[in-house]
């Protein structure tokens, strides 16, 4: 069995494995027991009483965390000339298409959000079997797939995510850093929650929200009483 070196058995002093806390109290003990020298992300896990292989049980959406997600976002935007300029004046890191088109099929994927335009689809349909695995295939339900170019780029970097239920019922996502006021983690990880309330299937049935975790990066897992998202 592995030793537990002084920062672990610390960390885990400070908080009760067994115990179920509310999401304030949660986002608390998270900052309390994360012991990385680095800025560790601070991650939730909302498990669904959803069937993901049926149609009519899919949970998939986006939402703008209040407080951004505490990452740099790295935006590629793939559109025609004259939806360059937006792009960049909105911030976006990449802008092009053929040429980064090129680059993706040569094995290129240093990004974390590629937008695009509707006419533009067609091209990178082709591109779906390197994008899709990363998670970076441009849709329209995630609002990557807009002629609203700048908007959609400003959203990203102001901490909009999409997220998607796993085929294990599980939604994954980061919703801020270690670093961030227990405060705003509680109101990200809420605004997360409630969004995905919202989104429940009327195919759903018996209990829909049937645990949740937050975590951060190398930490236990801390459970939250659903009942507390919406105190």
């Amino acid at each position: 069995m592995a030793k537990l070196t002084k920062k672990r058995k610390e960390a885990l002093a400070n908080y009760d494995g067994t115990k179920v806390y509310a999401l304030s109290e949660a986002a608390q003990v998270v900052k309390k027991i994360t012991t990385t020298k680095f800025d560790a992300s601070v991650d939730i896990d909302v498990r669904l009483g959803v069937d993901p292989r049926k149609a009519n049980q899919m949970v998939r959406g986006i939402v703008t965390l209040p407080h951004g997600s505490g990452k740099t976002v790295r935006v590629l935007v793939l559109c025609t000339p004259d939806k360059e300029e937006e792009a960049r004046a909105a911030g976006a890191d990449h802008v092009g298409l053929d040429d980064y088109i090129a680059k993706i099929k040569g094995g290129w994927t240093d990004v974390d959000v590629v937008i695009t335009m509707p006419s533009v689809m067609p091209k990178i349909g082709a591109l779906g079997k390197i994008l899709g695995p990363r998670g970076l295939m441009p849709n329209p339900k995630s609002g990557t797939v807009t002629m609203e170019i700048g908007s959609a780029v400003r959203e990203v970097k102001a901490g909009k995510i999409d997220f998607k239920v796993d085929k294990f019922g599980i939604i994954h996502a980061g919703i801020g850093k270690v670093s961030f006021d227990a405060d705003k983690i509680t109101e990200n990880a809420r605004e997360l929650i409630q969004t995905i309330i919202k989104l429940k299937p009327t195919a759903a049935k018996g209990t829909y929200v049937k645990s949740i975790y937050l975590s951060s990066t190398m930490s236990p897992g801390i459970q939250i009483d659903p009942r507390s998202v919406t105190v």
